[in-house]
């Protein structure tokens, strides 16, 4: 998208599913370029809310990706990584949302990123932090209901906890 406050911001897309493609959503329809980068498999996302008339494309990806470019690599390979590291090199924010060992695994820790482009602002969503005994658990949104009090709050009301019937947590961390 051509104009917008964040015009000239280049920003390199690592997320999936909703929390980080709603985040990036929101800078690009702000005027940053976004890069999604996708695994060969592609964003889960694309393959909920059932069938589409293009596989692969269901609404809910398309209405998360908009105003973005998109790319897929193979990052356990060298020519994925390399590609990768271009990216960065000319990027000014790099964010991504799976465990921060995850990165690790890939190089793609701070201290790598960093090693490609000093001025990166490098940014994780992801649940439980880095210390702690929860650092290494997945952090999906019906996790993070749970784990928050958010689904006892039903029980106080109707006897037994649940869920909220939609992906509250990752909006609302996307958003903010």
């Amino acid at each position: 998208m051509a104009g917008g406050p964040l015009e000239g911001v280049t920003i390199v897309d690592l997320t999936s599913v909703v929390v980080g493609p709603l985040c990036t959503q929101i800078l690009a329809d702000h005027g940053a370029e976004v890069i999604k980068v996708e695994s060969t498999k592609g964003d889960l996302v694309r393959f909920l809310n059932g069938k589409s008339v293009t596989p692969g494309m269901g609404a809910k990806f398309l209405h998360l990706n908009r105003n973005k470019r998109s790319i897929t690599l193979d990052l356990k390979q060298p020519s994925g990584y390399t590609a990768l590291a271009k990216l960065i090199e000319r990027a000014d924010v790099l964010i991504w949302n799976v465990r921060p060992a995850a990165m690790a695994r890939l190089k793609l820790a701070y201290d790598d990123v960093r090693a490609i482009n000093a001025k990166i602002i490098y940014c994780g969503m992801f649940g439980f932090g880095q210390d702690g005994r929860y650092r290494d658990k997945p952090a999906f949104d019906s996790i993070i209901q749970g784990s928050s009090g958010m689904a006892g709050l039903f029980q106080r009301a109707e006897g037994r906890p649940r869920n909220i019937p939609l992906v509250a947590a990752d909006k609302v961390v996307g958003l903010i």
